[in-house]
């Protein structure tokens, strides 16, 4: 693996309840008048922001798998290793030669094996050191802030690109795990759709997906044909620009539960089995899989959450009993979506909130670190076989081509095609940078 060392020259408003007993349109649906469609779909797709505008054709990445791994993984186990280190240091996992002539983490032959499909940054840093506040930082490329909530970097992306293929371009498998994943000073209506179950279940069905049981396609049609008389009627009440378009984003949620092309993108039970086999019959190698069936349907921003990476006790055990699934998976994804001719167009990243102390502490654990840490990147437009950045011969701070989390931000936008430095309004009409101080890491860019 090539190094390069040479550095780079609100929430929404609550709503305001009106007086008296009069019924609206929305109040009219919010009591059932399509109930059993799953209406907190139907909210999803109507709130979709008519500016969004479809993605450039030109951008080098067309969707991102962010690969999120929660609690802060390790980097001197992983892959910033430090095999001359003593060994309360380096740890008892060893190295794994890369195809490249790197070394990354012993547990990690199999990435160690494909290195030359994707970039290392090793020199990663923030300032926080909280669980909250660093997956905030590398979820929005914002430090928290009391007087604003930033949106994350799917939110951003389904303001900025939309819907496409009849897919939310917004999706979290299995589900978030907290606000950071949300939408910030924007809409709720850019929210993610949360698969809301695990891929790799034998019984597994997307939420909100299919029909509930006793509701035919027939019966569908008829409560469609109904929720129309009751546009016809509350238009003739209402004369609003905003009603008269709601249609639209209704017609979108009939869309995904009767398309077949969504509903097949969504059934991982279709996958061949060697395919399901080859990413490994475990819950993050599903996840990732359907990652790839999502991408290769057309949505936007997928991010696969994994947790349970906060090793303060007994690293070792903790990591052999991980990292093999993610070896496997992140492996087979990336070999996957390059055979299938999507690697180029898809901007594969995995992130984790910070690193962990370089020195084991008496629980046989490491702590948290965020003054130096590690991502993967790639596809969509990224270098192979680099290695960006360097830590001192302990890890634990950052001596070359530091990059902080408002780097990455503006490195991903700008890869989707979306400026980085533009300026999005809050409700209040306040502009907010979308991305503040940050510069595009072209190092790392093909």
């Amino acid at each position: 693996m090539k190094s390069r060392r040479t550095p780079e020259s609100r929430r929404t408003p609550e709503s305001k309840c009106c007086p008296g007993p009069k019924a609206t349109r929305r109040s009219f649906l919010k009591v059932g008048a399509i109930a059993g469609l799953g209406l907190s779909l139907g909210e999803y797709f109507r709130m979709q922001a008519a500016h969004a505008a479809a993605s450039p054709d030109g951008a080098p990445a067309q969707s991102v798998i962010y690969i999120f791994m929660e609690g802060g993984i390790s980097h001197i186990d992983t892959f910033d290793p430090k095999p001359l280190a003593p060994l309360e240091f380096r740890g008892e996992l060893g190295v794994a030669k890369t195809n490249t002539g790197e070394e990354i983490g012993g547990m990690l032959p199999r990435l160690a094996a494909v290195s030359d499909k994707y970039t290392l940054i090793r020199s990663m840093t923030h300032g926080e050191a909280a669980h909250e506040r660093g997956v905030h930082n590398m979820l929005t490329g914002y430090r928290p802030s009391p007087a604003i909530q930033y949106p994350s970097f799917g939110a951003v992306a389904a303001h900025e690109l939309g819907v496409r293929n009849d897919l939310p371009p917004y999706i979290a498998i299995p589900n978030t795990s907290g606000p950071y994943h949300g939408t910030g000073y924007l809409s709720a209506q850019y929210g993610p759709f949360s698969v809301g179950g695990e891929p790799n279940a034998d019984n597994f069905q997307v939420q909100d997906l299919n029909l509930p049981d006793g509701v035919s396609p027939e019966r569908m049609e008829a409560r469609k044909s109904l929720l129309q008389t009751v546009d016809h009627h509350f238009a003739s009440l209402e004369s609003s620009d905003m009603l008269e378009s709601m249609d639209a984003y209704y017609q979108r949620a009939y869309d995904l539960i009767s398309s077949q092309s969504a509903r097949e993108a969504f059934a991982i039970d279709q996958e061949e089995d060697a395919i399901r086999d080859e990413y490994g019959r475990h819950a993050f190698g599903q996840r990732l899989l359907l990652a790839r069936r999502l991408v290769e349907a057309g949505a936007r921003f997928i991010t696969v959450v994994d947790g349970g990476w906060d090793h303060h006790t007994n690293i070792k055990a903790g990591l052999e009993g991980k990292l093999p699934n993610v070896d496997q998976g992140v492996s087979v994804l990336l070999t996957d979506l390059e055979r299938r001719g999507l690697l180029e167009s898809t901007l594969v990243v995995m992130a984790t909130e910070f690193g962990r102390t370089v020195r084991i502490n008496n629980d046989a654990g490491r702590d948290h670190w965020p003054r130096a840490f590690s991502v993967l990147m790639a596809g969509g437009g990224t270098q192979k076989g680099l290695v960006l950045g360097k830590t001192d011969p302990r890890g634990a701070d950052v001596v070359d081509n530091p990059v902080g989390p408002e780097d990455l931000a503006a490195t991903i936008y700008a890869q989707l095609g979306i400026d980085p430095f533009k300026k999005l309004m809050t409700p209040g009409d306040r502009p907010i940078d979308l991305v503040r101080g940050g510069r595009i890491v072209r190092e790392v860019l093909a």
